[in-house]
């Protein structure tokens, strides 16, 4: 039931309460994963406590793009037929997501109502519509709060502005920088978006700066974590309060490469189970994101486990523009252009936009075939990536010999 501060009494449960129903709930869904013969070979038995979970081996993201890559769509771990989803997407990897009938199945209308969106709120849904799940995710969401929702996607800045003036737009979701790049249009055309008081950001780091200018432009804005893998994973509802952990997760932070966990305070990779989806039981799932558990109590009066929020990758993936860039991607562009050289891309930010530079190592030194290269390069990033990026050619051995495919120079602040 909703109320003014809180989503549901979940979110104010005592520790043991909220133990004894993930408990059930997660032994509930280790009992459906095992009609699947391929997730019964992780799940052993029933769980007697959480504590437990740790012995179930870890179901790395790496290696459900692989799975899926060998068995087609969905690696065979569904136990639920394809005709009992409600839909089928795919986000970049490639890595094939879907998500069934019941409501609110990704969760999301939980960290909406933690950012204040509720009836009354015109929502423009800036997240794409089409082949990943984002815009689906947050338009059931909106809706579930009784809001109005305009399905406008990421792109054409002067038609979203068009629209947020028109209609009245009064709550933003979306990527932050997108944000960013329509309050700047809107400057430079002198149009007033006043009614424009709360948004809702994720799909890609809100940088310091960026935080600043919205909180100047008296937006109220709210961060939240999670994937077109797993649905909500944790969400803010205060300022400098941390994410706050999603009621029907379970977070475990293990030391990267292992599944076991750290401290509350230490950096590792966060490890997830979904306990509401059935359809493709998803139970220790590593992300592959970096984060820390927070010590003590949500200032709001929810009594879940907080995250500090994403602190980059334990692997080399990051995440540019709401899209991660792999190091697969790049060995696939090298590949797609027969060229057997050391590459690397560089991850920068500049004027408060995210930037791409793939070096790639050759011995080509004719300055007509540099730029050839350099086209088709670029042609490759935008193919295979879908980023706008350029390229450098530089000569042979001049990278760091490190292993280092993606090295991501941005500054995340503290």
């Amino acid at each position: 039931m909703l109320n003014n501060k809180f989503f549901d009494d979940l979110e104010t449960r005592s520790v043991d309460e909220r133990n004894d129903d993930q408990l059930k709930k997660l032994n509930n869904l280790i009992k459906t994963a095992k009609g699947n013969k391929n997730q019964s070979l992780r799940l052993d038995k029933l769980l007697e406590n959480l504590t437990d979970l740790t012995s179930i081996p870890l179901f790395r993201k790496s290696d459900l793009i692989q799975r899926q890559f060998d068995f087609p769509p969905f690696a065979e771990l569904n136990v639920s037929e394809i005709k009992d989803f409600a839909h089928i997407y795919r986000s970049p990897g490639p890595i094939y997501d879907l998500d069934g009938h019941s409501k609110d199945w990704w969760r999301f209308s939980r960290a909406l109502h933690a950012a204040g969106f509720g009836y009354g709120d015109i929502v423009q849904n800036c997240f794409s519509y089409h082949f990943t799940p984002a815009g689906a995710m947050f338009e059931e969401a909106a809706k579930i709060l009784k809001c109005t929702v305009f399905p406008a996607g990421g792109e054409n800045t002067d038609l979203q502005l068009e629209v947020m003036k028109d209609i009245g737009t009064t709550a933003y979701v979306g990527v932050p920088d997108f944000l960013k790049i329509i309050l700047e249009k809107a400057d430079e055309k002198n149009i007033s978006l006043s009614k424009l008081t709360k948004a809702m950001v994720t799909g890609g780091p809100l940088f310091p700066a960026v935080a600043q200018n919205f909180k100047e432009r008296n937006i109220h804005v709210r961060q939240c974590y999670g994937t077109a893998d797993l649905g909500l994973v944790a969400y803010e509802a205060a300022d400098n309060d941390g994410m706050i952990v999603d009621e029907n997760v379970l977070l475990e932070v293990v030391k990267p490469g292992t599944g076991k966990p750290v401290e509350d305070g230490e950096v590792g990779e966060v490890v997830v189970t979904v306990l509401n989806n059935y359809e493709l039981p998803i139970i220790r799932f590593a992300t592959g994101d970096l984060s820390a558990i927070l010590e003590g109590n949500s200032s709001t009066g929810r009594t879940n486990k907080r995250i500090k929020g994403w602190m980059g990758r334990a692997d080399q993936t990051t995440k540019v523009r709401g899209m991660f860039v792999q190091p697969s991607q790049i060995n696939k562009i090298l590949e797609n252009l027969k060229i057997n050289d050391t590459a690397r891309m560089i991850v920068s930010r500049s004027n408060d936009k995210d930037e791409l530079l793939l070096k790639v190592e050759s011995d080509i030194t004719d300055t007509t075939q540099i730029e050839t290269l350099q086209q088709k390069i670029s042609d490759q990033i935008k193919n295979v990536i879908n980023l706008r990026g350029s390229t450098e050619i530089v000569p042979i051995k001049s990278l760091p010999n490190d292993g280092k495919v993606i090295d991501d120079k941005r500054d995340f602040g503290e």
